[in-house]
């Protein structure tokens, strides 16, 4: 007799059916686990053969085999021990035949016992879109499940209830759906920094269109305090974002039961010995990197030189795209990278250039060198190129207390909304996503920015790229101002943005 049971897998980080089928036939006594396994998959058959013991049900004794289709994908995991103990039952006569709308995921312990996996909400999203109306999980990952809408969740503590459940006697109840609480932790706020008014501009600016961002300055002038208060300022994640950032860490395993869904952009900080794989994501089973994992939020390069040439370069194509192809041996992925990239810097080696107390002892031969190693096209990529000088000591002792960033974050939503509206019928959401082909319809500049745009790309030697990047910026900095065309002072402020002499101390 052949049963199939209804699962899920993971792809990259979204989720896909699989049918797991188990066929029970005459001969000598072997359990076979086919369709592509890894050796997690495979080891299922002890841990299986282990629960339907504890559980008090009888282990068929007889030629079983096992088939998770599609057989031509590879199926990787814990997440299968669950429907092919439910199969082996359903097909032994143990437990009566599954609803044709249930779907089962989950590890199991050899008592019985279930443990919670990696990538629940992919999973329970591609569940809904097939069909599926009940899920059973492990109970720790109930929570996350039920974020999908459309779907009754059962969390199973140990299959013994689950065997139960499926014969009537005692039935589960269903997990409620899960609803955030608010913030309640203090992120760091524009309002402790004292002085740096151009960088906050510059900062504000980046938040409301969605902009690149380079922070270039001697040590201790504020650039990390100024990167990781940049959260504090962005826009809330819309409940859509939050499915897509909750499912890319969920799959990276690093949800928290409790509180399976982020209701906060990310902010990531990779060391500057990150590798190129660690920053777009690879490994045997095709994990997301950091640029992934910054999907919707901000992406921080700290000591932006130090990092390896060849991880710096493996981003030129995610910061074009949105979005980053891993191919490796194990196969192909595409997976999201929407993310702003955050850069700071030191203008040379000893980090002292320009700085005040003329400490810096480096020759123009080493700041050139130094800077060299962050190619001119990633560079380009980058929207605004922003110093930061030190901060004098008036500014440090001053009473009066900086703009908070609450009262920054209300002009940066109300630039996003004019944003939303704008592009309702475009797929995107901020002007810094705008393609080529929208920047004629939404920049259009009148005569006397024809003639300072002309000016400043003849005289700053601008690239194409450059050239689309200022007209960008130029329409967030008149969203900020709330006009509906874009005039010479927008256009002047994006282009003072776009000054790489600063690289140059």
């Amino acid at each position: 007799m052949v049963v199939s049971v209804r699962s899920l897998g993971l792809s990259g980080v979204s989720g896909y059916e699989v049918s797991v089928e188990c066929f029970l036939s005459g001969g000598l006594p072997a359990f076979d686990i086919v369709g592509l396994p890894d050796a997690a998959v495979r080891e299922a058959r002890e841990r299986v053969r282990s629960a339907v013991k504890n559980c008090g049900a009888r282990f068929p004794v007889s030629r079983i085999t096992v088939n998770l289709a599609p057989a031509n994908q590879k199926k990787a995991g814990t997440v299968y021990d669950l429907p092919i103990f439910v199969g082996l039952l359903a097909a032994s006569g143990e437990v009566p035949a599954l609803p044709a709308d249930a779907a089962f995921l989950g590890e199991l312990s050899l008592s019985g016992a279930t443990r919670g996996v990696s990538g629940v909400l992919p999973m329970a999203l591609a569940a809904v879109k097939a069909g599926v109306r009940t899920l059973f999980c492990p109970a720790g990952n109930a929570a996350e499940a039920t974020l999908a809408e459309g779907l009754t969740v059962y969390g199973v503590q140990d299959v013994s209830a689950l065997v139960r459940h499926l014969r009537g006697e005692e039935l589960l109840s269903p997990r409620p759906r899960w609803t955030p609480e608010p913030e309640t932790e203090p992120l760091p706020d524009l309002e402790d920094i004292m002085g740096q008014e151009n960088a906050k501009r510059a900062m504000e600016i980046a938040a409301a269109g969605g902009h690149n961002l380079l922070l270039i300055g001697s040590p201790g002038a504020g650039k990390s305090m100024l990167a990781r208060s940049l959260p504090s300022i962005l826009p809330d994640l819309t409940p859509q974002e939050a499915l897509e950032v909750s499912g890319i860490y969920s799959v990276a395993g690093l949800t928290d039961p409790e509180h399976p869904l982020l209701t906060r952009r990310p902010f990531r900080s990779p060391h500057h010995t990150a590798s190129a794989a660690a920053l777009t994501g690879g490994g045997p089973a095709l994990r997301p990197g950091e640029i992934s994992l910054a999907h919707r939020g901000v992406l921080f390069l700290d000591e932006l030189p130090e990092f390896h040439r060849d991880v710096l370069e493996a981003l030129r194509q995610p910061l074009e795209e949105g979005e980053v192809t891993v191919v490796r041996a194990g196969g192909a992925l595409r997976m999201p990278s929407g993310f702003m990239l955050v850069c700071a810097m030191n203008p040379c080696r000893c980090g002292w250039r320009g700085h005040p107390s003329g400490r810096c002892t480096c020759s123009d031969r080493e700041v050139e060198r130094y800077v060299q190693k962050i190619s001119g096209p990633l560079l380009d990529r980058i929207d605004l190129h922003v110093s930061v000088p030190s901060v004098e000591y008036e500014a440090m002792r001053r009473r009066e207390t900086p703009e908070p960033s609450a009262a920054v974050k209300a002009r940066v939503e109300a630039a996003r909304l004019i944003q939303r509206r704008r592009f309702a019928s475009e797929g995107i959401s901020c002007n810094a996503a705008m393609p080529p082909a929208m920047i004629g319809r939404y920049c259009a500049l009148d005569g006397r920015c024809e003639q300072l745009m002309k000016s400043a790309f003849e005289r700053m030697g601008l690239t194409a790229r450059s050239h689309d990047r200022i007209l960008r910026m130029s329409r967030t900095i008149a969203d900020l101002d709330g006009s509906e065309s874009i005039g010479p002072h927008h256009l002047a402020e994006a282009i003072q943005y776009r000054n790489t002499d600063i690289l140059k101390g």
